[in-house]
């Protein structure tokens, strides 16, 4: 018995370690990237690169997520609304629901799954290649070469994706109400316009800022500390888009209780 709360304690014990471990190697790893931001020489063309490649490469399987999402929204929101004779309110949930959340929040998550996962992939085989030790050794910074490009790029293009999502979202919810619920053109709208403030926008930009950020830094740490050849990289792989995952989640809940609840 006590060998059995021993073995357990221990368990509990290396979970809690390993998790501050990586809360610090992450922590290490974003003031090192604000770093190097701001020294120079300042790599335009690999910024730009790595955001067409998460921006613009990314936008279709955002529109057909987004639109899919907008026209889900106003069905499942219309099969309530009818039955209350209020399909006129059904712009107001789709405009504030994609907007505030699942915008943000489903947008995150595809650049998580598809980008967050590239870059661990790609940082991971330079890792288990040595490519990175070879960086080093030409007195090149890792972290400045192969991190600042994909973070400022994250940072950048969430956002921009996060407001297209929004947009094509907001087309999906009106061709259901328009075309099948009947409800005018004019008035789904004016009420979708009416209804959004500049805060609902803004607080969902600002976190997508911290998804962006949360995505490139653990895809990066991950990459770059692969080991175990080929099949390290798969794990380190995995392991990054589950940790993307659930720290967007987390970071969601906690800002939606400030934006929402703490300073109303």
């Amino acid at each position: 018995m006590a060998k059995n709360i021993i073995g357990f304690a221990h368990k509990v014990g290396s979970h809690i370690v390993y998790y501050i471990d990586y809360v610090g190697a992450l922590t290490r790893l974003f003031f090192k990237t604000l770093y190097w931001i701001f020294i120079p020489p300042f790599k335009r063309q690999r910024i730009l690169r790595q955001a067409f490649i998460i921006g613009v490469e990314s936008l279709p399987i955002v529109s057909l997520v987004a639109f899919f999402i907008g026209v889900i929204l106003a069905l499942q929101t219309a099969y309530q609304m009818q039955k209350l004779s209020s399909e006129i309110y059904i712009a107001n949930i789709v405009a504030l629901s994609i907007v505030r959340e699942l915008g943000p929040v489903i947008t995150s998550l595809i650049v998580a799954g598809r980008c967050g996962a590239a870059i661990t992939a790609e940082l991971g085989t330079m890792k288990v290649t040595e490519q990175i030790d070879a960086l080093e050794t030409l007195a090149a910074n890792p972290v400045k070469y192969l991190v600042v490009p994909r973070f400022l790029a994250f940072t950048f293009m969430v956002p921009v994706l996060t407001m297209y999502a929004n947009l094509v979202g907001i087309v999906g919810g009106y061709l259901i109400c328009v075309y099948r619920l009947g409800i005018r053109s004019s008035m789904y709208l004016n009420m979708t316009f009416d209804s959004l403030q500049i805060k609902d926008v803004t607080t969902g930009l600002f976190k997508t800022l911290i998804f962006g950020m949360i995505i490139a830094m653990v895809g990066c740490l991950e990459g770059m500390r692969t080991e175990g050849g080929a099949e390290g990289v798969g794990k380190a792989t995995t392991l990054s888009v589950v940790t993307s995952f659930i720290l967007i989640i987390a970071a969601d809940c906690v800002f939606t209780a400030i934006f929402y609840f703490i300073f109303p």
